[in-house]
Formats: structure tokens, C-alpha cells, sequence
């Protein structure tokens, strides 16, 4: 396929535009940064006339495009003053869904968040493993917007049957070069309770929205994209014990099973996690 990545020289936009690549598919990288050549063009975003004119092709040579992946953003809380987070992401995600529409692009694969299961778990998540079929709980501007962006799609493939939109509710993402810091998370069990203990290698991120393009079909769908483990050496169950001794599990876990449940991403997207800090450190 010919695709869009938005934000492909960001942290997961590396692994992602690497490995789609690699799986034989010609990519456009639009971002603010990154390297000059055919594969990139500098853009803002916020701006969709350009969006739009980036999207019917630069100069002649890129048109045609069969696929968006966005991954644009102000990409956590407190980076920014909260009315710039809004406004960047907000009009980012409309613009690019918007222009996609409008070139007849119906197949989109965009980062949600984890942020929207509840994080930073102030209040204790409904049960363990958490999963996709609890409402949202956004506890910041940032994570209001990712709520915000998947009611967004679910009226945009009302509006058309043949849209496809996927929601990839990404944990925190890691590279290698990360984790010399995982064996510290040790010390004490709340430094990691703010995402129940978890991550998502970036590779494995890749892989999530790899498989997304090419197995999703039209309509709109979330999915939990984490490892399959947690950052901690504890096991799973004893850190959840400690943390959160109120919240019941619906089902066993084994010792060290991320506590993002990825269950339907395996289910349907046929997401296989590879990667493990474990095998770094």
C-alpha cells in the first residue's frame, strides 16, 4: 500500500515507519521534523489546507494514497499548557481524518491511549485485567482528547459505511535503550501504578498497527496495544495486591501477564507480542 504516517519521526513513528517499509509498503512521513528526501514533508498539522494539499500528492510524485496512520501529537500530559494540548491534538486528529475523507482514503489506523482507561488510577480501574468495555475515564486534558478523537471516528464511520477506523490505545512506549531503568521500578510498587506496571516496546507497536492496515475492516474499533509482561519482576498479582487490594481479577493471570489486557488485539487483529524488557536487561 501507499501510506500516510503523521508523526513518523517520533518515537513509536520510527518503529512504525521502519516496519511498514519493511513489509514492502511505500511510505510518506508528514511531520514537523525530520529528514529531507522523498519519504518526508515538513507540515503543520494544525494547518489543513496544507493537510489537504499534502494529502492529493507534492509535486506529482506522491498520490494515490491507500492508507492513513496518525500518530501526531502533543504525545503525554504536562508537556504543554493544557489549552495547547487541546487545540494542537484536537485539530491535528480532525484535519488528517477530515483530508482522508476527503481523497477517499477509508482505511485509517490512528494512536489512541491508555491514558483513557482511567490512568493515573487515582480511583481504582473496575476489575483486572483491564480491557476495552468499561467507558472512558479521562482524568486529563490529554487523555479528554483521545476520548474526544474516538467519538470523533465513531460518528465518521456512521457517516460512512465503507470507513474503517482503528484506535490503538497504545501503552507507554520503549525503546531498547530503556530499559537499563526497568529494574529500578522495583523499589517501590506505586512509581509504576500509574499504568498498572506497563509498556509497549516499539516494535511491537509497529507490529500493532501493521496488522491493523491489513486486517481491520470498515467500522470503528479500540484495542489495548501493551507487552505481554509488566516492567516489574514482581509478579502481577502480588503488585495488584499491594496497590489496588479492593479490585477483583476476572480471570487468573500468569506471574508476571501485563495488567492491559491485549486479549482482543490478539483476538482480532492476531497481535503477537515479541519483545520483552527482560530479554534487555
Amino acid at each position: 500500500m501507499r501510506i500516510i504516517v503523521t508523526g513518523g519521526s517520533g518515537k513509536l513513528g520510527c518503529s512504525v515507519v521502519t516496519r511498514l517499509a519493511d513489509d514492502g509498503h511505500e511510505v510518506l512521513n508528514l511531520d514537523r521534523v525530520g529528514t529531507r528526501g522523498p519519504g518526508f514533508l515538513s507540515i503543520d498539522l494544525t494547518n489543513y489546507g496544507e493537510v489537504l494539499d499534502a494529502f492529493h500528492g507534492v509535486d506529482d510524485t506522491a498520490t494515490g494514497f491507500d492508507a492513513l496512520v496518525h500518530l501526531a501529537a502533543v504525545p503525554a500530559p504536562g508537556i504543554r499548557p493544557d489549552v495547547a494540548t487541546f487545540h494542537n491534538n484536537m485539530l491535528t486528529s480532525y484535519n488528517v481524518f477530515q483530508a482522508a475523507r476527503r481523497v477517499g482514503i477509508t482505511r485509517i489506523v490512528y494512536a489512541s491511549s491508555e491514558t483513557v482507561l482511567g490512568l493515573p488510577f487515582d480511583l481504582d480501574p473496575p476489575y483486572l485485567p483491564v480491557d476495552e468495555q468499561y467507558a472512558a475515564r479521562p482524568e486529563s486534558t490529554y487523555s479528554l482528547v483521545k476520548h474526544l478523537e474516538e467519538q470523533l471516528a465513531i460518528q465518521l464511520v456512521r457517516w460512512d459505511r465503507t470507513l474503517s477506523i482503528t484506535a490503538l490505545r497504545f501503552s507507554n512506549v520503549m525503546d531498547p535503550e530503556d530499559y537499563a531503568a526497568f529494574p529500578g521500578y522495583d523499589e517501590n510498587a506505586r512509581n509504576r501504578k500509574w499504568n498498572l506496571w506497563g509498556y509497549i516496546d516499539g516494535r511491537d507497536g509497529a507490529q500493532a498497527v501493521s496488522r491493523a492496515l491489513t486486517t481491520a475492516g470498515p467500522g470503528f474499533e479500540t484495542f489495548i496495544i501493551a507487552a505481554a509482561d509488566t516492567v516489574s519482576s514482581r509478579s502481577s498479582s502480588d503488585l495488584a495486591a499491594e496497590v489496588f487490594p479492593r479490585v477483583g481479577f476476572t480471570r487468573p493471570v500468569t506471574e508476571h501477564e501485563t495488567l492491559l489486557g491485549i486479549d482482543k488485539a490478539r483476538r482480532l487483529l492476531g497481535y503477537a507480542p515479541e519483545h520483552s524488557w527482560r530479554d534487555h536487561v
